[in-house]
């Protein structure tokens, strides 16, 4: 087992490396009521060839991944994991936008179906996806849900709401808003903090503050105000997140290279490094998010985070994240 870690730990830095410098294409238009290209336009052969999504090891029936577990989970089953079903769901319509072929549509309504039949619906907590796999680097024995869950879900559902006119893809989609507003403690996927909400890829008993899987929850959330232009739920919990972001940017910021994440306990290391391609991916993020709503700040953010990209500040960065991979028992 310790070697299995070592090696997967090993190749991921190597991919890491390896990547080229803009892995994704930023859409063009993120503003149209007709949802077209995500903000990210996914290429369907790179995810499914798992370049993109490196856990996704198979498919069932219908076309819809499976993923490994995480490398500090002992199990060899395979698990639906809803946020790379969400993104081989977009790769695979944006294949429709390109094909326009009835048999690729089909194939699209099938992930929107996933979500409906395998969505927990609660008069409280409206619609999760959870996610069933430990988070041993968090202590979350898991089930869990996440923000970044129900983000894929809301852009895949109303997607397939807007090719057939099914009102039940728009109905559990604006019932996965709710979890926004309800605290991961309360069973949401919000953490209150000095920036204001923040929206959690990983749940746990305190915050992680996931930096990239905040703003890909924006990306959902921004998806369901555009549908529906006077939706005030959707518009405040895009406001509010937003501001979050602008308030955060400082602490994200290391003065050489960026955090991937900002949880701050005991057992957790006190940095998580960001590794190469994630930096790269914090920038693209920044650009994406900064195309549906301009901000000084995130532009100067841009430039002085491409800025830390030097092989001195790399060899440094992938050194305190060997240490922090050590610390969390993952390497």
């Amino acid at each position: 087992m310790f070697l299995k870690k070592k090696f997967f730990m090993l190749n991921k830095l190597y991919k890491d490396l390896t990547r080229g410098k803009d892995f994704y294409s930023i859409a063009e238009d993120v503003h149209s009521q007709e949802l077209g290209n995500y903000y990210f336009v996914f290429d369907e052969s790179r995810v499914r060839a798992g370049k993109d999504q490196a856990l996704i090891t198979d498919f069932d029936e219908n076309g819809i991944p499976l993923n490994k577990p995480y490398v500090d989970v002992d199990s060899d089953k395979l698990i639906y994991f809803p946020i790379s079903i969400g993104q081989m769901g977009l790769s695979v319509f944006h294949t429709c936008l390109l094909t326009k072929k009835e048999k690729d549509i089909q194939r699209f309504i099938k992930f929107a179906d996933w979500y409906v039949e395998n969505v927990e619906l609660s008069d409280t907590l409206g619609a999760r996806w959870l996610t069933k796999i430990p988070l041993p680097q968090y202590h979350n024995p898991g089930p869990w849900q996440s923000a970044f869950s129900q983000s894929r879900a809301i852009s895949i559902l109303l997607r397939a709401f807007q090719l057939t006119g099914n009102d039940r893809y728009e109905e559990i989609a604006e019932k996965a808003l709710i979890p926004f507003m309800i605290s991961v403690k309360d069973g949401g996927v919000m953490s209150e903090t000095d920036w204001g909400p923040f929206f959690e890829e990983y749940t746990a008993e305190v915050p992680v503050l996931v930096f990239n899987g905040h703003i890909f929850s924006l990306f959902g959330i921004n998806d369901f105000k555009r549908v529906f232009p006077k939706h005030e739920l959707s518009n405040s919990l895009f406001v509010d997140g937003y501001n979050s972001l602008i308030n955060c940017l400082e602490t994200y910021d290391l003065g050489y290279w960026t955090r991937y994440n900002y949880c701050q306990t005991g057992f957790y290391p006190k940095t998580d490094t960001a590794t190469l391609s994630y930096q790269r991916l914090h920038i693209m993020l920044l650009q994406a998010i900064n195309k549906i709503s301009r901000h000084a700040e995130i532009e100067e953010t841009i430039i002085r985070w491409n800025q830390y990209i030097t092989f001195r500040n790399c060899i440094r960065a992938y050194k305190n994240k060997y240490t922090e991979l050590k610390y969390l028992g993952r390497l």
